[in-house]
């Protein structure tokens, strides 16, 4: 075995090959993979195999699209090809026209990455799956590059690939140990000897964190026992003469794919069951669980009444073996939280289907620090410290059980819920908040007007379309308050804190005690990173000089790590995270600065604390620091207080509000009102694929100041000229909001792609912000949304449509 590599991936299945092979692909050779066992004896031997273009998002399509495509080249290689019946198609069933509408939503973002999808009606899902029958059903979304693959082959033909590029693969091999030193490059113990390597990869399926124990981690991954069987021959598919489509089931909860003659049809039950909760016997490999067809009865009736076939058929085997789920369903594909050259890709519930683009996408990310597409939908850090292996655990049943059925906007499952509280969490639910979930956080999402109040789930405008213009409306015209907890808030101070910003901003950063800034951070490719609200506070008997760093709640973690990475070791900057410790209350509205002046004896008038001020004061007697920002265009107060004072601090602007009407106010509203002001979302118009120019954001970019992260690499993207341009859209439509990754449509082709919409009320629009191709960015300019499957005008309106010139938030 060899004793220095650049990365050691360590997990021979999917995953683990799909990883090396791109690597290599990527132009790495020096990689080495390292399996306990034999290749593809984990999760990987047992899988149904199936492969679909269907993703919840562009990046899920994408990689997905990847897959095919190298399957498909995998295939036909006379070297080493794989066994794979591409082109079945496959048809997801619906039986309630909100499926049939999320459907038309799915084919609408799906062509935006030049996949098409087919919506079809109960009785074209009969006539291309003759074994079905239409009872209770509306009709289905048809992918025609569906298929499944032979998942050793595949595993073999990546390894056997890899190693030609110069890889080396060792089976056989447990490692028994993880040690990082001081220069972050790591050895990797095995009962074979020591390697020492650069980075390391955990590719360990339903192993994960025994791996991940090794370096001082824990993932928030699950395993779950998943049963198919597999049919004896049918004679209906042998006398079609051509294979059977792929079928998913949401109605009652089953698949079915061809094999051979007969039929290969997997469950998931409601009554389902976790695996491997209180540890894996060293010796399950190439293993299966004790069959339990017991449990899968309900569904299995369901199936039958579905395909009427399978009752007249014997079964052939039957197998049950675990699969793995993170809390939100999707794979953790990237850097590992808190550790240094230390990624991840696990918890890949339809590994083989898709394995070959999240390789892919790791790969890029080691190789060239970023992916061609942004891939927080993947990110391990996208969870925090609230991800325990209890609430994994429920999230992983809960998603189980309904592993067809897609989210619908604004839906939230109960499995977990609360994760992560205040002390105002019930004093707000006793003043019938709804609650939202931001990164684990119970969130205020609107108030509802009476405990038995429950919208209809929908891509349409619902229910709640005349609360939220209420909410909005006393923020306009007097004052609202509202709470916004777990927003990331880093304490960076030293003597070099404000150099340090410097370079990690690309544009000019407020030094001056008691302002505040807004700010971007680059990557080394000159896109967009994150965003930060810069605050800097004055020295006082709570603590020295200092900036607070403020970004998107989602961010902890990422943000944490993009700047604990980036500092230097001769620079007197400290990082300290105040997330956990201290919750805004959001005051908002023209009468807001008179609640503020009776809660306080500090000045609150324009000239003593204007717009984009920071200072730390008493609200009531609850210690605050207070920031003159607003993402809602009206004038605003962030409060900054902290948690053990916070119900004192509501209590008092509580009752001091109570004189000038004062109402409390909602995440959907706030979602309103930025979009009216042009103000923007992390990971929904912020994305790492797109650069400061491109995403409108000029005014932010100072080229002339000196060296900062990502200042070359934006330099020769500017030569270069934009790929799509960031606008706003006014959409002709009072039925339902543009949904995100929607597609927009010029002549038939793909013009762009909506990242946020939501109904504006002050300016009575239907708004929506999109990337276009530059030629039809121009004010004015109309072209088509494909809004679930209809097409409506959408023209280009000036951004902030609301009080462009901020006058508002001056007064």
């Amino acid at each position: 075995m060899k004793s220095r590599t650049r990365v050691v991936v360590i997990g021979g299945g999917i995953a683990g090959c799909s990883t090396l092979y791109h690597l290599t692909q990527e132009g790495w050779s020096d990689v080495v993979l390292i399996e306990r066992d034999e290749l593809t004896s984990g999760t990987t031997w047992h899988s149904a195999a199936q492969v679909t273009n269907f993703g919840m998002n562009q990046t899920m399509v994408g990689l997905k699209s990847h897959s095919i495509a190298l399957y498909k080249k995998l295939r036909d290689d006379p070297e080493y090809p794989v066994g794979y019946h591409h082109g079945d198609g496959g048809i997801r069933l619906a039986n309630t026209e909100a499926q049939m509408q999320g459907y038309r939503h799915f084919s609408s973002m799906a062509r935006g990455m030049g996949v098409e999808f087919e919506i079809i009606d109960a009785e074209e899902c009969a006539r291309r799956h003759p074994l079905i029958s239409t009872e209770n059903l509306l009709g289905g979304l048809w992918d025609g590059e569906d298929g499944d693959i032979d998942p050793a082959q595949l595993c073999q033909a990546l390894a056997f690939h890899a190693r030609k590029a110069g890889a080396e693969v060792y089976r056989h091999t447990p490692v028994t140990g993880l040690t990082q030193h001081s220069d972050d490059t790591w050895t990797v113990e095995t009962t074979q000897g020591n390697i020492d390597a650069d980075i390391v990869v955990n590719a360990c399926g339903y192993r994960v964190n025994e791996v991940a124990a090794m370096m001082g981690a824990h993932h928030p991954v699950a395993s779950m026992e998943h049963q198919y069987f597999v049919t004896e021959d049918i004679p209906a598919i042998i006398e079609a003469g051509h294979r059977m489509p792929l079928l998913r089931c949401p109605i009652s909860d089953y698949y079915a794919r061809q094999e051979k003659n007969g039929l290969l049809v997997g469950f998931y039950e409601q009554g389902c069951k976790t695996w491997g909760m209180d540890g894996i016997s060293p010796s399950f490999a190439n293993d299966l669980c004790p069959d339990d067809l017991d449990r899968v009865m309900d569904v299995l009736e369901g199936a039958f009444s579905r395909m009427p076939a399978l009752a007249e058929v014997g079964i052939k085997r039957v197998v049950n073996g675990p699969i793995t789920y993170t809390i939100d369903g999707a794979p953790l594909v990237g850097p590992i939280p808190g550790k240094r050259n230390a990624f991840c890709i696990i918890g890949l519930r339809a590994g083989v289907g898709e394995g070959g683009g999240h390789g892919w996408l790791l790969a890029q990310q080691i190789v060239h620090g970023e992916a061609c597409y942004d891939t927080w939908c993947l990110d391990p850090r996208r969870f925090t410290g609230h991800a325990n292996v209890e609430l994994t655990s429920r999230k992983a049943i809960e998603d189980y059980q309904n592993e067809f059925r897609f989210h619908f906007p604004h839906e939230h499952r109960p499995a977990g819920r609360p994760a992560k509280t205040t002390p105002l969490t019930p004093v707000l639910a006793a003043e019938g908040a709804e609650f939202t979930v931001v990164n684990g956080w119970e969130r205020v999402d609107y108030i509802k007007p009476s405990p038995d109040f429950h919208p209809s789930l929908s891509f349409d405008f619902d229910e709640t379309f005349d609360l939220i213009a209420s909410e909005v409306r006393n923020v306009q015209t007097n004052v609202g308050l509202t709470e916004v907890n777990g927003f990331n808030r880093i304490e960076i101070t030293g003597a070099d804190r404000h150099a340090f910003l410097d370079r990690m901003m690309c544009g000019a950063v407020t030094k001056r005690d008691g302002r505040v800034g807004l700010g971007y951070l680059l990557n080394h490719h000159g896109m967009l990173k994150a965003e930060a609200t810069v605050a800097n506070i004055p020295a006082s008997d709570r603590g020295p000089a200092r900036v607070w760093f403020g970004s998107a709640a989602a961010a902890e973690w990422h943000d944490l790590d993009w700047l604990s990475t980036h500092r230097r070791q001769d620079e007197d900057v400290h990082l300290n995270s105040l997330t956990n410790d201290q919750t805004i209350l959001v005051l908002a509205g023209p009468r807001s600065r008179e609640v503020m002046q009776a809660v306080s004896r500090a000045d609150w008038s324009a000239e003593a604390f204007p717009w984009l001020s920071v200072r730390e004061c008493f609200v009531g007697f609850a210690p605050a620091t207070v920031m003159s920002v607003s993402f809602s265009g009206e004038l605003a107060y962030e409060i900054h207080v902290p948690n053990a004072s916070l119900y004192a601090a509501f209590l008092a602007l509580r009752e001091a509000g109570q004189s000038y009407g004062m109402h409390l106010f909602g995440a959907r509203a706030i979602e309103s009102m930025r979009m009216e002001k042009g103000f923007l979302h992390w990971k929904a118009d912020l994305l790492t694929e797109f650069d400061p120019f491109e995403t409108g954001l000029d005014r932010f970019v100072k080229l002339e100041k000196g060296d900062f992260i990502g200042k070359g690499g934006l330099c020769r993207r500017q030569l270069e000229g934009p790929r799509r341009k960031l606008v706003t859209l006014d959409i002709a439509s009072t039925r339902a909001p543009a949904h995100g990754g929607a597609s927009l449509m010029e002549k038939g082709k793909v013009v762009g792609t909506v990242t946020s919409g939501a109904w504006g009320y002050r300016v009575g629009m239907n708004l929506a912000y999109a990337f276009v191709d530059p030629g039809i960015s121009e004010v004015g300019q109309v072209i088509e949304l494909d809004l679930c499957g209809a097409r409506v005008p959408a023209k280009v309106i000036p951004p902030s449509p609301y009080d462009p010139g901020h006058t508002n938030l001056r007064v």
